[in-house]
């Protein structure tokens, strides 16, 4: 590691020279055991210390030195490789940290002298803080971007994709290396996928803007192939030379779903306000009509114009029948409430609604828990089970199953944000489930409105679902249906309880209400309803659970495929996307056949829906609260 070219005594002036010469910069000369021998001027700016001070003092403790290394280890780089360079953390006089980028380097030595090192030393503190405030710039961004809702995508000025954010995975259901690199065309449908690199040629040739610093509505496309409505907002910049475009994506599927919801309710609440009206009016005429009828035939005795007129009367009372419905469904039919034990109508009306289905449609009857008392016009209720019935009927003309099903429900905040006009609180639910043919997507919107009907000529009026909805309207009670194409349909009545039930494990009103148990577990929730996966994610974590989550059964599996460590797979029964529930646990159960799962369907047993679940199967019905939800899955996590 030394030099022995020069003379026994030239060792010493020769580091002296050396010092002399680099005075100037911040140069220190010291022996392997650490003692300087040389401290330039320079140092004495850098660390604060006079030469006078500095030397034979040992280095690392007068600047009390961080190596990134042993420094033997920096001897030996010295001695192998004839320097070293590296960073390392000295400190000022007055206890000030400096980082300076060091080189060492041997210097020669007379014979019998210790080996002395030249180590240069460039302050580069002021770097280092600008590199620790970039990094956490950047990791603070990168927070940011992976917990903001909003999705994120950057693309070059060819269409590339650069980057895509944790929100834009969750959305589009690629992961982000199978996007990166690619062209943006991935993510959009027919047309804009063709024309896309169009738009951006145009751009860069004119400056003519169709997106780029405004916001608009347009059609995404997730890797499932599905579309989706979302609004896009993209930024422009310049990063080295070259344009990149900024996109900010929120999903509207919710917003237009709720909107398309509160348009259909008003349409409604319209409808029957007109139909009301018109009804009322019209019953007076039948009214004179009628009693007219009634006095003539008093003042005739001719039996065939007596006929006429029997005729003419039946003809008025089946208007009259017609206008009660509509009356019904424009709220203004007068109702005579009475606090009323919904379970024990249902039981005693039992044997007319079978009666009325005939021998190829089983009934099934069930009563869940006790005290079911609302407050309703039990007679009214009646005419809407009767409606309900017959409908179930006609969509089962080869026979099937139907089960009316009692049970106290609570329709908590997180339920009734998610449906305009539905109040939260405790109900009796009355469900009304077939095994019929079901509804499309543009049937169920429209089921509810008076005269439409997918039955034949004279085979309906159209009114039997518009009178069951003013009904429970008017009564402060809420309407769902549940229908898919050949999976049968499943209408529920919420019809407000009288608040009369026994005191809860409690014992005493206004106790504090318990806490809901939760876990650390993974959890997977599949669920294609956007809003109802929405609020089942946020109680979940509510509870500490991880949660991850997918529309489709087919997202659900990959998900599965990914991350082992998911304990729990809570799926809808009937899904789009040509998997049910039942086969997703099936194909989780060949992957993992340790993972836990917990059903939850519409309808009042999934079985209903043509989903036959084994016995030891878990299930919710929906609408659950969020503590049937945290005692299920704790009651399955837990066991063995």
């Amino acid at each position: 590691m030394s030099e022995r070219a020069a003379p026994a005594d030239a060792g010493r002036p020769l580091v002296d020279e050396v010092a002399r010469l680099l005075d100037g910069a911040n140069i220190v000369i010291h022996g392997r055991e650490g003692r300087i021998r040389a401290w330039s001027s320079g140092a004495e700016l850098l660390y604060g210390w006079k030469r006078d001070e500095a030397l034979g003092r040992n280095v690392d403790e007068l600047l009390s030195t961080v190596y990134p290394e042993p420094p033997q280890a920096i001897f030996d780089a010295v001695r192998e490789f004839g320097a070293w360079e590296g960073e390392l953390l000295h400190h000022h006089r007055d206890g000030g940290e400096i980082w300076v980028a060091s080189r060492w380097l041997p210097l020669p030595v007379a014979d019998g002298e210790q080996p002395a090192f030249l180590e240069t030393n460039s302050d580069i503190s002021s770097l280092r803080e600008a590199q620790a405030d970039l990094a956490s710039r950047e990791a603070h961004l990168r927070s940011i971007l992976e917990t903001v809702p909003e999705a994120m995508i950057v693309v070059d000025d060819s269409g590339t994709v650069t980057s895509f954010s944790v929100a834009a995975e969750r959305l589009f259901g690629f992961r982000a290396p199978e996007v990166c690199g690619k062209n943006v065309r991935i993510l959009m449908p027919s047309p804009d996928r063709e024309r896309h690199d169009e738009y951006i040629h145009r751009y860069l040739t004119t400056g003519e803007r169709r997106i780029i610093g405004y916001g608009r509505v347009v059609t995404g496309r997730k890797k499932d192939g599905s579309t989706f409505p979302m609004e896009l907002a993209v930024g422009e910049a310049i990063s080295q030379g070259r344009r990149i475009f900024t996109g900010f994506i929120r999903d509207l599927t919710s917003r237009h779903r709720m909107e398309e919801e509160l348009r259909q309710s008003q349409k409604m609440e319209a409808v029957g306000q007109l139909t009301g009206g018109i009804a009322h009016d019209f019953n007076n005429l039948l009214t004179v009509i009628s009693g007219n009828l009634e006095m003539i035939e008093s003042r005739v005795a001719d039996p065939q114009i007596l006929e006429l007129l029997r005729e003419a009367q039946d003809a008025a009372d089946d208007g009259a029948k017609l206008t009660g419905q509509l009356l019904a469904f424009g709220r203004r039919q007068p109702l005579n409430p009475k606090p009323t034990d919904v379970a024990q109508l249902v039981t005693n009306f039992a044997g007319l609604l079978r009666r009325t289905l005939g021998e190829t449609v089983e009934l099934r009857t069930v009563v869940t828990g006790s005290s079911h008392l609302a407050l309703i016009d039990g007679s009214q209720l009646q005419n809407a089970l009767l409606n309900l019935v017959l409908n179930a009927r006609d969509a089962m003309p080869r026979g099937g199953r139907l089960t009316v099903e009692v049970s106290r429900s609570v329709l908590d905040r997180d339920y009734a944000e998610m449906y305009p006009g539905v109040r939260s609180g405790s109900f009796v639910l009355v469900s009304v489930t077939d095994t019929g043919s079901g509804m499309t997507a543009e049937v169920k919107q429209r089921a509810f409105e008076p005269f439409f009907t997918t039955k034949g000529v004279s085979s309906g009026t159209g009114l039997g679902l518009s009178m069951v909805y003013g009904f429970v309207k008017q009564s402060g009670g809420h309407v769902q249906l549940y229908s898919e194409p050949g999976q049968g349909t499943s209408v529920r009545l919420f019809l407000p309880s009288t608040g009369v039930q026994k005191a809860g494990p409690a014992g005493q009103a206004g106790a504090e209400p318990e806490a809901l148990p939760g876990g650390d577990e993974l959890i997977l929730v599949v669920e294609d309803d956007v809003r109802v996966r929405r609020v089942a994610v946020a109680r979940l974590q509510n509870n500490g659970y991880e949660v991850v989550e997918a529309g489709t059964g087919a997202e659900a599996l990959e998900l599965l495929r990914a991350l082992p460590r998911i304990r729990l797979l809570f799926t809808d029964v009937i899904m789009p996307g040509g998997m049910t529930g039942d086969e997703l646990a099936r194909e989780a159960r060949k992957m993992r056949p340790d993972i836990k799962v917990l059903f939850t369907s519409g309808y009042a047993e999934p079985s209903i829906a043509g989903r036959e679940l084994s016995q030891d199967e878990s299930w919710l019905k929906k609408p659950y609260t969020a503590r049937e939800l945290a005692l299920r899955l704790r009651e399955i996590l837990d066991s063995p």
